[in-house]
């Protein structure tokens, strides 16, 4: 009888101490000021432990956080002289065969440096075939497009120029265009040393530009490094499920809110004139149909509409979207053509996350508290 009784008090005890370990963690998950307390500072490794899918390397995994300091390649290092020539070649649309498209056209500054379009028009204005992606803090990416076809600043600048959709223009012949207009040549000469205009020089210059666009102290920026009234409870709470429940930092993670991956999110658009295969357009690479790169969130607010089709209007519907879980790709065949083998597959970090009314609204708030206000650029008066 003792010996039952001892039994049936220690199964009562286990399952206080359980249910006391469990309160302090959902006090704590609800407790508005121990999450602002412990998030208001910059060491994220005393931060709540992130929930990372099995399919996340820990090791490699960085938190989010501030943004570093831009780093230059050794073999194109910033200068003042160099940024302020690229940044003229960014707004000069003599690079374009109609002489009317820059890359400013796509990419406006006072548009989150970006057109604000469900996609972008170019020459004769065409249609471009997917949404322009914001280069602020672009420094950050480690390749570039959707696609990822680019593998530097330097690389992606070329790209535009020759494109037909875009600004339709020979690379040899924009450079002939530029070593026509005399009023270049100082500026080359200032940058690189010496006159000479060459596709090289143009790349780098653009590159070393775009480098400079980066965000300045944001509210979520300010809030991790001290400022801890700095963000309602709403925002803290959103930060927290950021983090969490909604998932969000298994792919939006780092100072720049991307991993730098490709990721297929269900959104191929299969089998529909907008069909879409992604990083296989690159690789070829049956895996990688329909996945695309993961986009910085900072800034994000600003930079409407979203993905790479440009088809989101509002950042809740992004939020709903990832809320449902998993959603599957549109599996039509086009008429007459069996296209099994092309059928994306979705990736398995999507799950469905079941977020309730409250909680979605506080992942809204936190991720506008990652977008700054639009600063107005000097446009470059152009060299002649």
């Amino acid at each position: 009888m003792i010996k039952k009784s001892i039994l049936v008090l220690f199964v009562i005890c286990i399952s206080l101490l359980l249910l006391a370990y469990n309160k302090t963690e959902k006090e704590q998950y609800q407790d508005i000021s121990y999450l602002r307390k412990v998030y208001s500072q910059p060491d994220a490794s005393k931060w709540p432990k992130p929930h990372l899918d099995s399919l996340i390397d820990k090791t490699t995994f960085k938190d989010i956080g501030v943004l570093p300091e831009m780093e230059f390649p050794a073999d194109n290092p910033y200068s003042e002289e160099k940024s302020k020539l690229g940044k003229t070649l960014f707004f000069d649309p003599r690079l374009s065969k109609s002489g009317q498209i820059a890359c400013a056209s796509c990419h406006n500054p006072e548009l989150g440096w970006t057109d604000n379009s469900t996609r972008s028009f170019g020459h004769n204005r065409q249609t471009g075939s997917r949404n322009s992606m914001t280069i602020l803090n672009v420094g950050y990416a480690k390749e570039l497009f959707w696609d990822g076809r680019a593998t530097s600043l330097e690389d992606q600048a070329r790209f535009p120029i020759p494109d037909k959709l875009e600004m339709n223009m020979d690379l040899e012949y924009a450079v002939e265009n530029l070593q026509k207009i005399e009023g270049y040549k100082p500026l080359f000469k200032s940058a690189f040393g010496d006159e000479k205009i060459t596709l090289q020089k143009i790349q780098k210059a653009i590159a070393t530009f775009e480098r400079s666009i980066k965000s300045p102290m944001s509210k979520f920026d300010k809030f991790v490094t001290g400022t801890s009234d700095k963000f309602t409870d709403q925002e803290v709470m959103g930060l927290h499920l950021f983090r969490t429940k909604a998932r969000c930092i298994n792919c939006h993670n780092t100072g720049y809110f991307s991993d730098n991956q490709y990721h297929n999110d269900g959104q191929t658009l299969f089998g529909t004139k907008d069909e879409d295969f992604g990083r296989y357009n690159v690789t070829g690479k049956i895996e990688d149909i329909g996945k695309f790169r993961t986009p910085t969130i900072r800034e994000v607010a600003n930079t409407r509409p979203w993905m790479h089709h440009g088809h989101f209007p509002s950042l809740l519907d992004v939020v709903e979207f990832y809320n449902l879980g998993n959603p599957a790709p549109i599996q039509n065949k086009y008429k007459g053509v069996g296209r099994d083998s092309l059928i994306p597959k979705t990736s398995p970090l999507l799950k469905k996350l079941n977020l309730n009314r409250e909680e979605i609204d506080a992942v809204l708030a936190f991720i506008n508290t990652l977008s700054t206000p639009t600063r107005r650029t000097i446009i470059p008066t152009l060299p002649q």
